[in-house]
């Protein structure tokens, strides 16, 4: 019986694809999260108020906006491939720019430059990876994706306490040392096959029936890739029929999700020292122990994603927003108090990352998949870049104030989660993308001589 994309089991290719797109999340997460850690030796050193500190941790997010706005659509029109290669090169040489900045306008320039790469990765790691994964497994394997984000931020905090105690320029030697895995990346990367859905979606037929049959055999059925396949290329498409509803509800559902979770993430050795912990390394340590929740909080995700996507999201919203409001009403927390509640809400928050690609994925067909992907990561990080600048000007005032603002953020998000959120599970990407009308004819597929 020959074997097709959607029904296969996950191969070595789809294994790798998602790793290598994972192995972005992971620079993405390590660069997103060492700032966090080097935010204040860099205020320390330039002298920088808040509003200023806020603009060099939020630049890169302003960046993801650009990035993702862009080349979500560059990467529907050129090809997966491209775009996948370019984005990490970029990672590699402002990782390194950013150890020379002699002021706080030049690293902040790089970081946005940094972000814009960002946002080119986030818009084509959760596509490609998509698109190359069967139907009942493209949830798990998107996590394991997504839980690479984790796993990076957990790795910049560690690098950086480690790095604290290696001298003057500790911070610099903090921003430059992405490029170390950005390298191993660009070096794995080199060589992943063009996805065949976008292959098919550009009438390259050829093509897209080696790239199958190199992962299922020479009898590989691909009548799932023509079911899938439309003309739709246009970056107007997704504000068009039903796509303007998912449109609307993927950016929003995804700001709220990230608005807390950046501001938290990025300042978390300050809010710790705020809540009660002590001054230095233990609340460093603090922040690093607390990682380790978001990760297992990713991975959670497994266990629920196949299970329904929806109900996955709204009870992440529900959950998250109690520790948060916890921490707002208390008083005088104990410490103990402080990261149990802070656990709780990662692993609450986390469990749900891996939407942040699927439901981009599935909602949208072949020919703006990676433009819906840019467009909601452009958007969503309107919400993160507020949270962050942000941060540092409320946590001034008051950090209760900052943590029942969070709790608040999270319950839009289940409230628009629930007049919005659809259910994709166990749906081919044919049937979760479509609109509901009947798609035009496909010419038939020819067989390779």
């Amino acid at each position: 019986m020959p074997a097709s994309l959607e029904k296969s089991r996950p191969t070595r290719t789809s294994w790798l694809i998602t790793l290598y797109a994972g192995g972005g999340e992971f620079c993405d997460g390590y660069i997103l999260s060492i700032i966090g850690v080097a935010l204040p030796l860099i205020t320390g050193d330039f002298g920088l108020g808040s509003t200023m500190s806020g603009l060099v941790g939020s630049a890169s997010l302003i960046g993801m906006f650009v990035g993702g706005l862009v080349f979500g659509y560059v990467t529907d029109r050129i090809g997966r491939q491209k775009v996948y290669l370019l984005d990490i090169m970029a990672f590699i040489v402002l990782s390194a720019a950013q150890y020379f900045a002699p002021d706080p306008w030049t690293l902040t320039l790089l970081r946005f430059a940094m972000g814009i790469a960002i946002g080119a990765d986030f818009a084509i790691a959760g596509t490609i990876a998509s698109e190359f994964a069967p139907r009942k497994s493209r949830g798990p394997l998107l996590v394991v994706m997504v839980t690479m984000w984790s796993v990076g931020a957990a790795t910049a905090y560690v690098v950086g306490w480690l790095m604290m105690r290696s001298g003057h320029d500790d911070w610099r030697w903090m921003m430059a040392s992405s490029a170390i895995p950005a390298a191993l990346i660009l070096l794995l990367r080199f060589g992943t096959p063009e996805s065949p859905r976008w292959l098919m979606s550009q009438g390259r037929t050829a093509e897209a029936q080696q790239v199958v049959r190199q992962m299922l055999g020479p009898d590989a059925d691909l009548s799932d890739l023509e079911a899938e396949t439309t003309t739709r290329s246009r970056y107007t498409d997704i504000f068009q029929g039903v796509y303007l509803r998912r449109t609307v509800f993927v950016g929003v559902f995804w700001a709220c999700q990230l608005l807390p979770i950046y501001a938290i993430t990025t300042y978390e050795p300050t809010i710790l020292t705020s809540l009660g912990l002590e001054h230095g390394n233990t609340a460093y340590l603090g922040a690093v122990a607390l990682q380790i929740f978001y990760i297992i909080g990713s991975l959670s995700g497994i266990l629920f994603v196949n299970k329904g996507r929806r109900p996955l999201l709204l009870w992440s919203f529900a959950l998250s927003a109690v520790p948060l409001l916890g921490l707002s009403l208390l008083a005088d927390p104990s410490p103990a108090a402080v990261l149990v509640l802070f656990a709780v809400f990662g692993v609450a928050s986390f469990s749900s990352q891996c939407l942040q690609a699927i439901y981009p994925s599935e909602l949208f067909p072949t020919g703006v998949r990676a433009t819906a992907n840019g467009f909601a990561t452009g958007a969503s990080r309107i919400g993160a870049a507020i949270g962050t600048w942000g941060a540092p000007v409320v946590l001034a005032h008051s950090t209760r104030l900052a943590m029942l603002l969070g709790a608040l953020i999270c319950g839009v998000g289940w409230l628009v989660s629930y007049r919005l959120a659809p259910e994709t599970s166990g749906k081919s990407l044919a049937e979760s993308s479509g609109d509901g009308t009947t798609a035009p004819s496909l010419p038939a597929v020819k067989e390779l001589s």
